[in-house]
C-alpha cells in the first residue's frame, strides 16, 4: 500500500488516493496513517532485506544471471548468509531476477517397436574409392525463436562433400530427406572456371 501510494502521489496526492481506497474492501490506510508510517524508521528487516538484496544482485550477476531462486539459496548459504529458500524467492521477485528457463527436450526421433530388419549394406566400411559411389546421410536440428528448424544432409564419403540437403520445419520424409536426396541426385551445375578450358567448349 505504501509503495502504491509513493508511486502515484505526484499525480493525484495522498488525501484522494487514500480516500479512493478507503471505499474498497481492502482499503484501511488514511493520509494520516500514510505519514506515520513514511516518518517511522525502517524496521530491522527491512534493513536486512536491503543488505541481502545487494548480495543477491551480485551472486546472481557473478553466475551470468542464470540462477533461480533455489540455486540462488544453495549459493547465498555458501557465501555465509543465513536466509531461507522462500525467503530467497522472495527478494529475488522484489529486484527483479529471475533464472534462466531451459527449453523443452525435443525428440527428433522415435524407436520402433520391433528388431530393425533393414541390411546393412556397407557394414560399417564408410571408405570409397572414388566420389559418388558412397553417400551417407544425417538430420540435425537447431532451435530458432518460432521452435525448431531441421536440417537434412548428404555427404560423399569420398570427398567429404555435402552433395544435397534440405531445410525444414517438421521430419516429415517428403519435406526434408526426400529432397535432400533429390538434390543431391541432380547432375552438378559447371561452373565459370570450367569453361575456361578451350577443350571443353
Amino acid at each position: 500500500m505504501i509503495a502504491f501510494i509513493d508511486r502515484h502521489r505526484d499525480h493525484f496526492g495522498v488525501e484522494a488516493i487514500c480516500r479512493v481506497l478507503g471505499a474498497t474492501e481492502r482499503g484501511f490506510l488514511t493520509s494520516r496513517g500514510y505519514r506515520a508510517a513514511k516518518q517511522r524508521p525502517a524496521s530491522a528487516r527491512a534493513v536486512r532485506d536491503e543488505v541481502l538484496v545487494e548480495e543477491i544482485r551480485r551472486i546472481h550477476a557473478e553466475n551470468y544471471g542464470v540462477y533461480g531462486y533455489r540455486k540462488m539459496h544453495h549459493a547465498m548459504r555458501r557465501a555465509g548468509w543465513e536466509v531461507g529458500r522462500d525467503q530467497t524467492a522472495r527478494l529475488m521477485k522484489a529486484a527483479g531476477l529471475c533464472g534462466i528457463r531451459r527449453g523443452r527436450k525435443v525428440f527428433t526421433t522415435s524407436p520402433a517397436g520391433g528388431l530393425d530388419r533393414r541390411p546393412d549394406l556397407v557394414e560399417r566400411n564408410f571408405t570409397a574409392a572414388g566420389p559418388n559411389q558412397l553417400w551417407v546421410a544425417d538430420i540435425t536440428y537447431v532451435r530458432i525463436p518460432s521452435g525448431f528448424c531441421y536440417t537434412a544432409f548428404i555427404t560423399d564419403v569420398f570427398t567429404r562433400r555435402i552433395v544435397g540437403w534440405a531445410v525444414a520445419t517438421s521430419l516429415r520424409t517428403e519435406a526434408l530427406p526426400l529432397q535432400a536426396l533429390e538434390q543431391a541426385s541432380r547432375p552438378p551445375r559447371r561452373s565459370v572456371s570450367d569453361w575456361a578450358d578451350p577443350s571443353q567448349r
